[in-house]
């Protein structure tokens, strides 16, 4: 994903980048669509093995397509690879992600598992930080984050990644545990957030290249999000499907508003050399946001399910156990009364998971008030390269008026 989009960077101006990257999303979107539905028509009729295999055949399909198809120029250049500094990171992620997972579910917070953890991931963090102010290629420029709109997108990207993966994760297991859909039909039933998500992408991106600014969309896109956390926390028992459709329709269109834009921010910000590892910066950021937010948003859903289940009569819970993993193949074999009972607990879990990511929603969409509107170029030089045309050119009408050039 991130080489898709340093290549992009690399031959499309930003001002006509949001064109490109609005269909970047809106692939993302078609992939998401397409991946659990084939995921769940395997796992019905094959096994779930072959989820892994069939990408072998894509892949290979992929690297022909490089291969063939993708002719650039790549100048001759050694490099010093940050091997350390990846370790320290890696390490440091990982540690904090086991922390946040196995915290009050596997291990009690205050154990030597828990807190060792957490004070690892902490000291290889900032490790890395030292490390990365003496590499001589640095793995992520700390240089990077003096910048107030690369700070401020990439924790919008965390806190969204956070949201976003962490709550939506909830909702196949919603619609296979209540509705009693199959893997497959969970799949389709995900179709209006996925349409949704497609649709915001590519308009807001054809929108961006044709006014030139880029803010408006992801004060917008959180402020949606939020809604769409918050209708998602009404979800129970009795909702009707069409509006379970139209609550994931609400957060498809929040996320399809922010998530490329974000990129495409942190890119107009960078200089030239630096695309590379900022658009790896801000997808990394996502992309290990999510990872908290699936282990934060499941320790809250077992902890509340746990405390739900901790009402029913013993002979109900020594058959349902903590009920956390119990699959929906199981949910459907329980006795009916024992069966209503748990979903009514199953719902009300789910409804502190949606409304912990509505608050958590809230805070990407304050920092969008903070993100600075820079004007997109129209060329591929960096503004400090531009001459007195160009950047006029690039300006936006208010800049050309108060230069005097409009």
């Amino acid at each position: 994903m991130v080489g898709a989009q340093a290549i992009i960077a690399d031959i499309v101006p930003p001002r006509e980048r949001g064109r490109y990257m609005g269909l970047i999303g809106s692939v993302f979107a078609v992939a998401s669509i397409a991946g659990p539905l084939l995921g769940g028509f395997i796992v019905d009729n094959l096994s779930w093995r072959w989820v892994f295999y069939v990408n072998l055949p894509v892949g290979a399909l992929a690297i022909v397509i490089v291969i063939t198809r993708l002719h650039l120029h790549t100048p001759s250049i050694r490099h010093r690879i940050d091997v350390l500094g990846a370790a320290l990171l890696s390490g440091g992620v990982t540690a904090l992600t086991l922390f946040t997972t196995w915290g009050g579910s596997q291990y009690a917070w205050s154990s030597t598992t828990i807190v060792g953890l957490g004070v690892v991931g902490v000291l290889l963090l900032g490790v890395f930080v030292w490390w990365e102010t003496k590499a001589a290629e640095p793995i992520l420029p700390l240089s990077l984050f003096r910048s107030r709109v690369f700070s401020v997108a990439n924790a919008m990207g965390f806190t969204i990644g956070m949201a976003m993966f962490g709550a939506i994760i909830f909702i196949p297991l919603f619609l296979q545990l209540v509705y009693g859909a199959s893997p497959t039909s969970s799949g389709l039933r995900m179709l209006p957030l996925m349409g949704g998500l497609l649709a915001a992408a590519i308009l807001s991106g054809r929108a961006i290249s044709r006014m030139g600014r880029y803010r408006v969309f992801p004060i917008v896109g959180t402020a949606t999000l939020v809604v769409g956390m918050f209708l998602l926390s009404l979800l129970n028992v009795g909702t009707a499907p069409w509006l379970a459709s139209v609550y994931m329709l609400v957060v498809g269109v929040g996320i399809g508003l922010v998530m490329q834009v974000l990129v495409l921010v942190v890119q107009n910000d960078a200089r030239p050399q630096d695309i590379g590892v900022a658009t790896s910066t801000a997808t990394f950021f996502r992309s290990v946001g999510g990872s908290f937010g699936v282990a934060i948003f499941g320790t809250i859903f077992a902890t509340r399910l746990a405390d739900q289940l901790a009402h029913f009569p013993q002979s109900v819970t020594a058959r349902l156990g903590s009920g956390v993993h119990l699959s929906p193949e199981q949910a459907k074999h329980l006795p009916p009364a024992v069966h209503a009972d748990f979903l009514q607990a199953f719902a009300h879990a789910l409804h502190g998971v949606f409304l912990f990511g509505m608050v958590l929603a809230v805070v990407p969409f304050l920092l969008s008030w903070l993100l600075k509107e820079v004007p997109l170029r129209t060329t591929l030089a960096p503004a400090a390269e531009l001459t007195t045309e160009e950047a006029a050119a690039a300006a936006t009408p208010d800049e050309r008026v108060l230069a005097g050039t409009g």
